[in-house]
């Protein structure tokens, strides 16, 4: 087996819109992603669900969190949170770029 090192700011499209997901890690319990977020925000009206717990921290810029309850949570570089599952949320906003690691429980 040939072990390599990987850079987690690599190969982000510095003009693209919208969200890139690159799966970093997967077994049978665990999914750990990049997320790259351009100026993004979820569609108005849509809401994750998600079956599983959801662990996300920001390595770079910020984004606002909405959850359905009305809570708006800012996250700058540095700042993590547990979305438990079922807990409805969307992407309010994000800054030009935004590097999301996300930890998804299975």
């Amino acid at each position: 087996m040939k072990v390599a090192v990987k850079n987690i700011f690599a190969q982000t499209m510095a003009d693209a819109v919208g969200e890139e997901f690159l799966t970093l890690w997967e077994n049978l319990g665990v999914r750990i992603e990049r997320i790259v977020s351009h100026s993004h925000a979820s569609p108005e009206g849509f809401w994750y669900d998600q079956e599983n717990d959801e662990w996300v921290i920001i390595l770079r810029g910020s984004a606002t969190l909405a959850f359905a309850g009305g809570e708006l949570i800012e996250m700058s570089a540095g700042d993590y949170l547990t979305i438990p599952r079922h807990l409805k949320h969307r992407v309010a906003r994000t800054s030009g770029e935004t590097v999301w690691l996300a930890v998804h429980l299975k």
